[in-house]
């Protein structure tokens, strides 16, 4: 595994300078700090497509990285020896030599609906019709308008910050659907008017997990990093993205997912959607997961499919959390999903709005 960073050392952290970014970057670095007494951490912040783009969905400005690249690049040319990342943004393909060093454990990965104070005390069924719902996602506007058709759904762009403003001050919006552990980090609780139960609307692949992008070579970093890892959430996320590779979809696709590790036991949901959500093929797979195995501690991590660089005594059960969601995507594949995918992303190039 090689040394940590020993104390006096500097280690520079990148990442995006949205307020939600910083306070995600702060919380690990606290963690890490906690872990390395004496090693100081430097921040490295810059804006990223997503960020700078803010007049297109994010699905039409035609990059798969929106979040992510001039992070990467910073981390390839050695501004950077760690990245952190809302794992919902990190491409399931890494570039060559970097991968995820370590998972932190999963806040709430559901979606939330914030309604403009007009509506409060009603839930999304009960919002009149033709109320006009503000995301960017896809997946939710597939899901959702197949669930609750009389709603209209518009794209709505900017920061937490932005978004919420637009909401409360612009009077396009009835209600905005945004992931519940952006709010949570940011002491947004109180905005949340419902918590978007699975049934209604599956989950972004990594939803509500951080996660730590580095570089393969880079021994000392990967070892101080994988001190982070939550072994459920390692597990569990090891399945969704392996899930998402293997059927070649990527951030900005209708696809849903949800994973449930109890008594040993992963039990992982996906679905693939038409953009109109009119098609949908979902199915539901368990495989039972092995327990850490301690004798491994400490030999070289294993690249996985899922781009996660899993610790050698993590290693069975995040290789079978892989299987679990490989198996999955080939079963919704034989069942049609490819021809959904690929007709979903024909529409998003060829849409001219």
């Amino acid at each position: 595994m090689g040394l940590k960073h020993e104390a006096g050392s500097t280690v520079k952290v990148g990442t995006r300078d949205s307020a939600l970014a910083m306070v995600q970057t702060n919380f690990i670095v606290g963690k890490l700090k906690e872990l390395n007494p004496g090693v100081s951490f430097d921040l490295v912040s810059m804006q990223t497509i997503g960020d700078e783009v803010l007049d297109k969905p994010l699905p039409k400005i035609g990059e798969s990285s929106l979040f992510t690249k001039e992070l990467e690049i910073a981390l390839e040319d050695g501004r950077a020896d760690l990245l952190v990342h809302s794992l919902k943004d990190l491409p399931t393909n890494l570039p060559p030599g970097m991968a995820i060093g370590a998972i932190y454990k999963r806040q709430d990965p559901h979606d939330a609906l914030i309604l403009h104070l007009k509506h409060k005390g009603l839930k999304l069924q009960d919002l009149p019709a033709g109320s006009v719902i503000g995301t960017c996602s896809l997946r939710r506007i597939a899901q959702l308008t197949r669930k609750f058709p009389h709603l209209k759904f518009e794209n709505v762009r900017g920061n937490l910050n932005t978004r919420l403003r637009k909401l409360d001050e612009n009077g396009l919006y009835d209600a905005l659907i945004l992931a519940k552990a952006g709010l949570d980090r940011l002491g947004w609780k109180d905005r949340i008017d419902q918590v978007i139960t699975p049934d209604e609307c599956l989950y972004a692949v990594g939803q509500g997990a951080l996660a730590v992008e580095l570089n393969i070579k880079d021994s000392k970093t990967v070892a101080m990093i994988a001190e982070l890892y939550d072994f459920e959430t390692a597990v569990v996320c090891a399945a969704e993205r392996a899930f998402l590779r293997q059927l070649e979809g990527g951030c900005s696709v209708p696809v849903g997912v949800e994973s449930v590790f109890k008594d040993n036991k992963l039990t992982l949901t996906g679905a693939v959607l038409s953009l109109d959500g009119k098609k949908c093929v979902q199915e539901t797979m368990t495989t039972d997961i092995p327990p850490v195995n301690e004798d491994k501690k400490g030999n070289q991590p294993t690249l996985g499919v899922s781009s996660i660089l899993m610790p050698s005594h993590m290693y069975d059960a995040m290789h079978q959390g892989e299987e679990l969601g490989q198996n999955l995507a080939k079963d919704l594949i034989a069942r049609g999903a490819d021809v959904i995918l690929a007709q979903a992303k024909l529409e998003i190039s060829t849409d001219p709005k």
